[in-house]
This record gives C-alpha cells, sequence and structure tokens, in this order.
C-alpha cells in the first residue's frame, strides 16, 4: 500500500476465529482508528466490523514513525486483544499461539487483502458491499444495513459520525 492513495482493505482473524463477536473487542478496533485518525495519520471513508474479519476503505495518510498506519493498527489491536484474552478468557489464547520469534500469538491473518480504489464509481461499490455485507444470506446479523451498529452505513445516511474517525467518499474523489 502506498500512502495518499484510496484502498478496499479486508483483514481477516486467524483460521477465521468470531474473535469480534466477543464483548470489547469491536471497540478495540473504534479505539485504534479514532487514535490514528486524530493523529492525521489514516483516513477512514467507510467500514464494518463483522464476526471474524473487516472491511475498511482507507487511505494512509502519513507514516507512523517507521510503520504504515494499517500496520500499526493491526499491531496495536493485536496487543489489545491478547491483553483482553489475558484478563477475560485466557484459555481461548491457545487457538492464536504461533512459535515466531517476535511474538507468542496472532490474531490477524498474514494475507490482508488492499485493492487501490482509483474511480468513484469503484469506491461507491466498494462501500455498497461493505454496508451490505451483514445482511448477507451466510451472516444476517442485521435485516437492513442501518440496524448494524459497527458499520458505517448510518453516517453516509444521516451524516451523522458516531465514531469519531469517519470522512465522507464524496470528498475525496
Amino acid at each position: 500500500m502506498e500512502l495518499q492513495k484510496v484502498y478496499f482493505f479486508t483483514a481477516t482473524i486467524k483460521s477465521w476465529v468470531p474473535l469480534l463477536d466477543r464483548k470489547g473487542f469491536k471497540e478495540i478496533l473504534v479505539e485504534s482508528l479514532n487514535f490514528l485518525s486524530k493523529k492525521d495519520l489514516i483516513r477512514i471513508y467507510g467500514f464494518v466490523f463483522m464476526p471474524n474479519h473487516i472491511h475498511l476503505i482507507l487511505e494512509n495518510i502519513e507514516m507512523n514513525g517507521k510503520e504504515m498506519p494499517h500496520a500499526s493498527f493491526l499491531k496495536f489491536t493485536s496487543h489489545q486483544f491478547l491483553s483482553k484474552l489475558r484478563d477475560t478468557d485466557p484459555h481461548a489464547l491457545k487457538i492464536f499461539r504461533v512459535s515466531e520469534s517476535n511474538k507468542s500469538h496472532s490474531f490477524w491473518q498474514r494475507d490482508s487483502l488492499a485493492i487501490e480504489l482509483f474511480s468513484e464509481d469503484v469506491a461507491i461499490q466498494k462501500l455498497n458491499y461493505i454496508h451490505n455485507n451483514p445482511c448477507q444470506g451466510k451472516w444476517m446479523l442485521a435485516a437492513d444495513p442501518v440496524d448494524y451498529y459497527f458499520s458505517s452505513y448510518k453516517y453516509y445516511e444521516s451524516g451523522i459520525d458516531r465514531f469519531g474517525f469517519l470522512n465522507h467518499l464524496g470528498e475525496r474523489f
């Protein structure tokens, strides 16, 4: 990924485990995106948090030290997930255990998907996909996108950013 370009980004929890269904885990994602956004390192144009993966439409604005902001997001949330599981369900940690020299647990799969969005039409298509994801047959987390809380859908309907980090896609293209 490059700075100053808009991407459709998907990150998946290791082995598709529904970790994000646990209480407080989606809030960790919100907190991290809020932090990076307030530091003007990242812009989020759309998102949805599903039980075992996330979709974002994002733009990395500036490096976070030596890291791209999306990498900082994945790293920070991993540390927070580890801490939360140690406190609430240490037995679940075995699912995420790895034997790597730099870490003992891994929460995000390594194959995150990033597709550059070259046009507004394609960006809107991806935004619609994101917003409708919770209403798809496999998931059925909500009957209507407006009813699913952890999504940017309501922002695009009302203009109210209840998460504190959203930017309108129309202002970028």
